[in-house]
């Protein structure tokens, strides 16, 4: 019985994609958002994505270069993101990332206009902050009294949030050196800016006590200047930092700092104070906490006014 030589298939191809024809500018203009103006890696990896999902979009129109750009290739993404509901913030987003990207553009001599000028971002509800009131604040500290490793670092980490208002990338930055002993933070924000945060009584006696009574025995004699650490030694990341947070007090780190700056406000800080407090590089960051605080405004006024 005759058999039949099999047919050679054709070997699989291994030639690399194209390289995309946005590619080079838009790593160049990555790079100079990192080094010149110093944005975070999780913000400059946002970028990547809007622009790289705004390109192919482009490019599926037959778009080859960035000066085939216009209004018009603009607006059809804006209504191909519409068309996928897309929320407001997110469109938002993308239009200000196209804007500054095509704006570099002008100022490197590499397109003659920017055709995003003039297009209006949607506008997106401003949601309020949820704070805790100044009495559910302080019930949830007192709280956790144990007096385990874990009920110390938990405690430590709630009473400095509070204390602070820091960003849970700020708080997983701290340092034995830069923390213990002191009464105030010097703390390095968003962009590579740097600010001083006065530490309160009570959040400087939960670190100490942390600090003699609770670390030692998580640290288990590995060496590291971190102030925080889990039960195997390891300095916490934000993430662990988050669900340790939500796991004690039910809510978000996020929610202390909110409630930071809304009990400061309440108790009569000025709003500039706040910001720097915060970190905020626009004043109008900051002013969302005035809404917040508008019901206490009123009931302060009913309460002092001889003729409300």
């Amino acid at each position: 019985m005759s058999t039949m030589a099999a047919t050679p298939k054709n070997p699989p191809s291994h030639e690399p994609d194209p390289i995309p024809w946005w590619d080079a500018d838009l790593g160049a203009y990555l790079s100079r958002l990192e080094s010149q103006r110093g944005l975070s890696e999780h913000t400059v990896a946002a970028y990547r994505r809007d622009l790289t999902q705004f390109f192919r979009h482009a490019e599926g129109r037959g778009l080859d270069s960035l000066a085939g750009i216009d209004r018009t290739s603009i607006r059809m993404f804006l209504a191909h993101l519409d068309g996928e509901g897309y929320a407001r913030r997110s469109v938002a987003r993308k239009i200000s990332a196209i804007r500054a990207f095509l704006s570099d553009g002008v100022r490197r001599g590499m397109l003659s206009a920017n055709p995003a000028d003039g297009i209006a971002r949607p506008k997106s509800r401003r949601t309020l902050p949820k704070a805790l009131t100044q009495r559910a604040a302080t019930s949830l500290l007192e709280a956790i009294d144990g007096d385990d490793p874990k009920s110390l670092r938990d405690r430590a980490i709630l009473e400095t949030l509070y204390a602070t208002g820091l960003r849970v990338s700020e708080l997983a930055s701290l340092t034995m050196e830069g923390t213990v002993g002191l009464d105030r933070l010097a703390v390095e924000g968003k962009g590579g800016r740097h600010r001083i945060i006065p530490l309160g009584a009570q959040a400087r006696i939960a670190i100490d006590r942390y600090v003699r009574a609770g670390r030692p025995l998580l640290l288990d004699e590995r060496p590291t200047d971190a102030l925080w650490v889990g039960a195997r030694g390891v300095p916490m990341s934000p993430r662990t930092l988050r669900r340790t947070v939500r796991d004690r007090a039910g809510t978000f780190p996020h929610a202390l700092r909110h409630s930071f700056a809304t009990h400061l406000l309440e108790r009569g800080a000025d709003l500039t104070s706040v910001q720097q407090l915060l970190g905020h590089v626009e004043l109008g960051t900051t002013q969302i906490y005035t809404s917040v605080t508008r019901h206490h405004m009123r009931a302060t006024y009913e309460r002092s006014h001889p003729r409300a």
